[in-house]
Parts: C-alpha cells; structure tokens; sequence
C-alpha cells in the first residue's frame, strides 16, 4: 500500500499492493496500522456506504458542517471522477479542488479529511461507489455546494449538465456557503 499526493495535501490517493493471477486478485482495502503510518492520521470508521450509479449521474458536493466526516472512497464496478474541495476559510488553499479517476481497474481510493467537500461523477455505464466515514451521517447538518461554481472552477470530465438529485441541484455557491473556520 503507497500513498500518493494531491496538490491538496490532506488528500490522498491510496494505492494498495493488488496480488493477482490467473485466479483473480486479492488486496487489502484498508489496515488501520498502515493507513496511519502512510498518512500519519489516526482513523476510526464508523459507517460504510456503497451506492450504485448511472453514466453522468453527479453527486455532491457533500460535507456535514457539525459531525465533519473524513472519507476513504472507491469504486467496486466502473469509473468515476472524483473531487475534494477545501472549504476551510483558514486554510491557504480555499476553494481550490482535486480530482481523481477512481475505477474497478485501477484499485485507487481517495482520503478526503474532514473540512472538505465531495463529489463525484460517473464516467462509466455505471459504477458502484464505496466509503468508509469517520462519523455517522447526520441530515441536519449536511451541506452541498454547486457542482459549477465558477469560483471554484472544478474540470469535471463532461459534456453537458449532469443527472442529479434535486438536492444537490440545490447546491450554494462557495461564496454564500457554510464552511469551516
């Protein structure tokens, strides 16, 4: 298992060792002894989620403003583009985003600490999404932002508007959001 940089520091995309033959593979998806000695952050999951999607179906982006939840995120079946937003005011990178392809062939995941928003997009037919949380999901305290602010300025790999809940079209812009001191 290796963890590689994003020009967002706190987020990380984790790369397990993946054994494979001619049988299939195996690979450990998450040690918490590893995870910290990679990341030098000491996590405990409390909830797992899997959804399931459609091509062009975005979600996000999400974040709880009370019950903050780091993320460790990845895909099962299919591809997505997947995106982290900093959106803590004191942070020297506020507002600014990365993005990361996220699929069944590549075995990355992506750790999203608390502080920031997430979301993603199918890129695939479909695709079955997983992640662990580091807090319990609470919908009174979830937030979304835009998925097009310009403020934001997020390259997302499509063309056209995205399918999307009716929450998340709801979505404030960065400059009218909720975010973390």
């Amino acid at each position: 298992m290796k963890a590689i940089s994003t020009n967002l520091p706190e987020v990380m995309i984790i790369e397990p060792k993946v054994f494979g033959d001619e049988r299939g593979f195996f690979f450990e998806s998450f040690n918490a002894k590893k995870f910290a000695e990679l990341t030098s952050v000491d996590v405990e999951f409390v909830q797992d989620n899997h959804s399931l999607s459609a091509k062009n179906i975005l979600r996000g982006l999400h974040y709880q403003i009370k019950q903050a939840q780091g993320k460790l995120v990845r895909v099962v079946t299919g591809e997505v583009f997947d995106v982290a937003v900093d959106i803590r005011k004191s942070s020297p990178r506020f507002g600014q985003w990365t993005g990361v392809v996220l699929s069944a062939e590549n075995q990355r995941q992506l750790w999203i600490p608390p502080g920031f928003a997430h979301g993603f997009v199918v890129l695939s037919d479909k695709a079955e999404f997983l992640y662990k949380t580091t807090d319990y999901w609470a919908p009174e305290y979830e937030r979304s932002l835009q998925w097009n602010d310009p403020a934001i300025g997020i390259e997302w790999p499509i063309q056209g508007d995205p399918v999307m809940s009716a929450k998340d079209q709801q979505g404030k812009l960065l400059a009218d959001a909720e975010v973390f001191e």
